[in-house]
């Protein structure tokens, strides 16, 4: 154990401290009640080691269900991850303009590609997140990611159609409209 330094300072209270009395008689915050009777029944149920009939103890039992929710956090993470990748692009986007530039073009580039790039690897980017049994379950979260990536897609979408680089109007296909013929003309108007 090394020595205390003189600049170190423990915040955590003991029994024998001034104000520990005083804050174990005021009421828990709102989230920590709830944390506290989880962490409690957790504690009950771990208190007695018996097994089950698969031969796994309640300890080793809570230890997987414990690194289950950790992999659904971290799948839900991964797929709200692209949300915060939108506002700054869209910044982006704003701040380049509307004019055709090498900078606009190649953030507009980013737009497009990245969530494509995102969607195609949607199993890449959850394999950490599975589960050798299956019961870590990652549809939402790789339905939140795509819609995610859809809506990220959307607007570098937008930016190109303010941009006019998407045929959106009707003079964009002039060179498929077919002209009719006329077989006679006449000079008395219609």
């Amino acid at each position: 154990m090394s020595p205390k330094r003189r600049w170190s300072v423990n915040l955590n209270l003991n029994d024998n401290d001034v104000g520990y009395s005083v804050l174990q008689k005021k009421p828990a915050p709102c989230d920590m009640r709830l944390i506290q009777s989880v962490e409690k029944e957790m504690e009950q149920k771990s208190s007695y080691s018996i097994k089950d009939d698969t031969g796994i103890t309640t300890a080793e039992n809570k230890q997987a269900i414990a690194v289950r929710a950790r992999k659904q956090s971290k799948a839900m993470s991964i797929a709200i991850s692209p949300g915060k990748q939108i506002a700054m692009n869209a910044f982006m986007l704003w701040m380049s303009g509307k004019h055709l530039n090498i900078f606009s073009i190649s953030i507009t580039t980013t737009a497009i590609m990245s969530p494509f790039k995102g969607i195609m690897n949607v199993s890449n980017a959850f394999r950490s997140c599975e589960d050798p049994d299956g019961k870590v379950d990652l549809t939402s979260s790789k339905a939140l990611f795509l819609l995610m990536n859809l809506a990220w897609l959307g607007v570098g979408l937008y930016k190109m159609a303010t941009m006019k680089l998407l045929p959106l109007t009707s003079a964009d296909w002039e060179g498929y409209v077919v002209w009719k013929h006329v077989m006679e003309t006449s000079s008395i108007p219609p």
